[in-house]
């Protein structure tokens, strides 16, 4: 299936490792150009370099930014304007906010992962849809987490934030669908990143056992009987970004091989 990619201009934010880092490498494949952000250059330029060599493709760029500052994401956007000229595809990506309970929380918590896990979002948008509006075509994605079907115990702010993008990206999605917009959120369940080795570590430390038996636990719980990979995660992305999907909108899919129980 040819996926209509090929020199199409793909912004990939939190990008220097991770799931956003899998999706770029993954939009690479298809030809895309690619540009990668990260709060540090040198993460970030060593992901670019990285997906070139495995990619073969050398239109992979790299550009700092910190999704919790809107000065940052509006200069981001600046410097692939006066690069490329357009944006085609959006990927919308930051780290998970800080994990704990209700009571674990101050009012500089819950103001944090609004800035970082919400209107980061917003304002991301808020820059491309310009360019998208103008060319007629345009595709945003959102990583959410598993989190938008079934709250997750000990992840009270994502939980919270999360919700809220998909709202605002069911919203959005409506409105800009006669533009040729597509806007989608994908979830991760359990796949084999940073993040979930972070809580299966704070899971081991609270119950009192080891990160393996933890895992091991974890994986019995999932029908497909393993964690997922982030290539896996990627190419859910990558098909609901390309020009092969010219449907599914306003949609919240959850990529964890069959773990949850949610309808």
């Amino acid at each position: 299936m040819d996926l209509g990619l090929k020199e199409k201009v793909v912004v990939v934010m939190a990008s220097s490792k991770g799931l956003g880092k899998a999706c770029a490498l993954e939009f690479a494949k298809e030809g895309a150009i690619v540009v990668l952000s990260s709060r540090r250059q040198e993460s970030v330029d060593a992901a670019a370099e990285e997906i070139r060599t495995e990619s073969g493709n050398e239109q992979v760029h790299a550009f700092t930014c910190d999704m919790s500052q809107a000065d940052d994401i509006k200069q981001l956007f600046h410097k692939v304007d006066e690069q490329f000229g357009r944006i085609d595809v959006l990927v919308n990506n930051t780290g998970g906010p800080k994990a704990g309970g209700f009571d674990d929380m101050s009012d500089d918590d819950w103001y944090s992962a609004f800035d970082q896990n919400l209107l980061s979002y917003i304002r991301t948008c808020r820059e491309v849809l310009p360019y998208m509006k103008g060319q007629q075509f345009g595709r945003i994605i959102n990583i959410s987490s598993s989190s938008t079907k079934e709250v997750i115990d000990g992840l009270i702010l994502s939980n919270t934030m999360r919700a809220g993008m998909v709202g605002f990206a069911k919203t959005l999605s409506r409105e800009v669908a006669g533009d040729n917009i597509l806007v989608n959120t994908v979830g991760p369940g359990k796949i084999s990143t940073d993040r979930v080795a972070e809580l299966t570590q704070a899971t081991a430390d609270r119950q009192g056992l080891s990160p393996e038996e933890v895992l091991e636990h974890t994986e019995a719980q999932i029908p497909s009987g393993r964690l997922g990979e982030p290539a896996e995660f990627a190419r859910t992305v990558v098909f609901l970004a390309s020009a092969a999907n010219s449907y599914v909108t306003g949609q919240s899919i959850v990529v964890d091989g069959g773990f949850l129980k949610a309808l």
